[in-house]
């Protein structure tokens, strides 16, 4: 089964290409952007705790076959509850 390539960032709701190298994400797919990853996250998915790492990038050939989500996911307050701890 592919990754996802969720369309956005679960945080700021930022779009995030499927060739995007700022997308961001856990072993379970959760998706941020570089910046809320980095000045809010540090680094830690704020849903699971795991790491997050750059996004592979799919070859654009193979995304004929194999598309990117177009399914947006976005935390219910963004990353409200994160900036406030």
């Amino acid at each position: 089964m592919a990754l996802e390539l969720r369309p956005n960032c679960e945080c700021c709701d930022r779009d995030l290409a499927p060739d995007s190298l700022d997308a961001m994400m856990c072993s379970f797919e959760c998706t941020f952007c570089s910046d809320c990853t980095t000045t809010l996250l540090n680094g830690k998915c704020p849903n699971c705790g795991g790491e997050l790492v750059r996004r592979p990038i799919r070859p654009a050939a193979k995304l004929v076959n194999n598309p990117a989500s177009t399914k947006r996911v976005l935390k219910a307050d963004g990353c409200a509850s994160i900036k406030a701890a």
